[in-house]
């Protein structure tokens, strides 16, 4: 007797919902790649005379309320369906504030680390951060990897290493030393906070992650209570900047302005991506922003691409395929 599977109305169904979610998805993180991939050629665009000419506090600052309006407003348009019917209890708040304090350790840990390092090494070495929360994941988390994934994540690592070591100008003026060689450096102490960087910028990872999903609330009020303390926080890292040489909106043009609603808008994603999802896809997305960052820069900033270009793509392509089959 032949046996024909079902390939009814309800079979068609859902195979159209399976490829509508995959769809939606593949949207999502090409856009945050997009962002991210954006970010530092539209901060090239704002220079003048080779400056940063506006405040990183501030831009940070507003980012971060951009991301609480946002979400003030989505519990709005709910019609505060989502907003807790009492004042949230302190120890299911308190949480929140971790992820944005290691945020903020971070960001200060980038300028620090500059002292001891050139800025090559770290753009090379800053990709074991991919390691770190990998690591992490399955130590926190209990999630468990195939073999084959943690092969994926190694590629991972090595095409953003190498997609880094590749890009360095090793004939730029600054990294010529007295024999006419390479001069790229590291002392100890920078080595120390790299692997310091790149701990926290996995446990704040991680620990986003998991606050998400242990807590049965409406992601719309997370993002209430984690942006609540990101504005609180780098509010008073802006208020320790006044009284410097810029003032808190100077030098803002309509790109600045473009990178903030970007910033703002990846960051709400991301929570999207760590509340449905997982930490893993956010380094797949990071690392797929380095070669959308190439492309834009090429494109927009007449940046020669190298020889190699195509090796990381490959690298990166294989890893998806190994992690996800």
């Amino acid at each position: 007797m032949i046996v024909i599977q079902n390939v009814g109305p309800r079979s068609a169904a859902r195979t159209r919902r399976r490829w509508g979610h995959r769809l939606k998805w593949g949207f999502l993180l090409g856009l945050m790649a997009l962002i991210y991939g954006s970010h530092a050629p539209l901060i090239a665009l704002t220079k003048v005379d080779g400056q940063v000419p506006f405040s990183a506090a501030s831009c940070v600052l507003l980012i971060e309320s951009a991301k609480l309006l946002a979400s003030l407003l989505s519990l709005a348009l709910t019609g505060g369906t989502s907003a807790p019917r009492s004042p949230p209890r302190p120890l299911l708040v308190a949480p929140y504030a971790v992820p944005a304090v290691l945020y903020t350790l971070n960001n200060n840990l980038v300028v620090v680390m500059q002292a001891y390092m050139d800025p090559s090494s770290f753009q090379i070495l800053s990709n074991l951060k991919i390691a770190s929360t990998a690591l992490l994941y399955s130590a926190c988390l209990g999630k468990r990897l195939r073999s084959a994934q943690w092969v994926a994540l190694g590629l991972l690592t090595a095409a953003g290493g190498f997609h880094s070591y590749s890009s360095l100008d090793l004939q730029g003026p600054e990294r010529v030393g007295v024999d006419g060689g390479p001069r790229l450096h590291i002392t100890a102490w920078g080595l120390l906070l790299v692997l310091v960087y790149c701990g926290v910028s996995g446990l704040a990872a991680v620990y986003t992650e998991r606050v998400l999903k242990s807590q049965q609330l409406p992601l719309s009020v997370q993002n209430l209570y984690l942006y609540t303390f990101g504005v609180a926080i780098n509010g008073l890292s802006s208020l320790s900047s006044i009284g410097g040489d810029r003032r808190f909106l100077e030098g803002y043009s309509a790109v600045v302005w473009v990178i903030i609603a970007g910033q703002a808008a990846n960051g709400l994603l991301m929570s999207v991506v760590l509340k449905h999802g997982s930490g893993i896809t956010r380094l797949f997305v990071i690392s797929s922003s380095m070669l959308v960052n190439a492309l834009l820069s090429w494109a927009i900033l007449g940046l020669q691409l190298t020889p190699w270009f195509p090796l990381p793509c490959a690298l990166i392509g294989l890893a998806a395929y190994l992690y996800y089959r």
